[in-house]
C-alpha cells in the first residue's frame, strides 16, 4: 500500500498549522531592538507607560518570541516528520482501512508521541474546532 494515502486531515491540519506559525514568525520583526529601547521607558513601578502594561518580563519575552517560536515550529515539525503512520502490514477484514503503526516507534497509531504533541497544539488553537 502506498503510505502517502495515510496522511490524515488531522495530522495534515497539524502539519499547516506549524507551518503558518514558521512563515509567520519568519515575516514579523525581532522585538530584540525594540524591546531595549521600551527597558529604558521602564517607570519606578516597573512599568512601559503605554496603553497596555509592559512589565520587564514581557519585554524579556518578546526580545525572544520569535526565535521562540520558530523553534518550536521547527521542532514540531520534525516530530510529524518522525512520527507519521504507516501501513503495519498484515491481514486486514477492511482493505480500506487497514491497521496503522508509527514510522519512527510502531506504536499504534496516533502514538502516544503524536498525541501528545498533537493535544497540546490543540489547547492552544483552533485546530479541533476544524476537525
Amino acid at each position: 500500500m502506498n503510505d502517502d494515502h495515510l496522511e490524515d486531515p488531522h495530522r495534515r491540519r497539524l502539519r499547516e498549522h506549524l507551518e503558518v506559525l514558521m512563515l509567520r514568525a519568519e515575516k514579523s520583526a525581532s522585538w530584540r531592538e525594540e524591546t531595549r529601547r521600551l527597558r529604558s521607558l521602564v517607570n519606578l513601578d516597573g512599568y512601559v507607560p503605554v496603553r497596555t502594561r509592559l512589565s520587564s518580563e514581557d519585554l524579556d519575552f518578546l526580545a525572544d518570541a520569535r526565535d521562540d517560536l520558530l523553534m518550536f515550529a521547527q521542532l514540531g515539525l520534525r516530530l510529524l516528520d518522525l512520527h507519521q503512520p504507516r501501513d503495519a502490514g498484515g491481514i486486514t477484514s477492511d482493505a480500506a482501512h487497514p491497521i496503522l503503526r508509527c514510522r519512527s516507534c510502531m506504536w499504534r497509531w496516533p502514538c502516544p508521541t503524536y498525541r501528545a504533541f498533537s493535544d497540546s497544539v490543540e489547547e492552544s488553537s483552533d485546530l479541533s474546532a476544524s476537525a
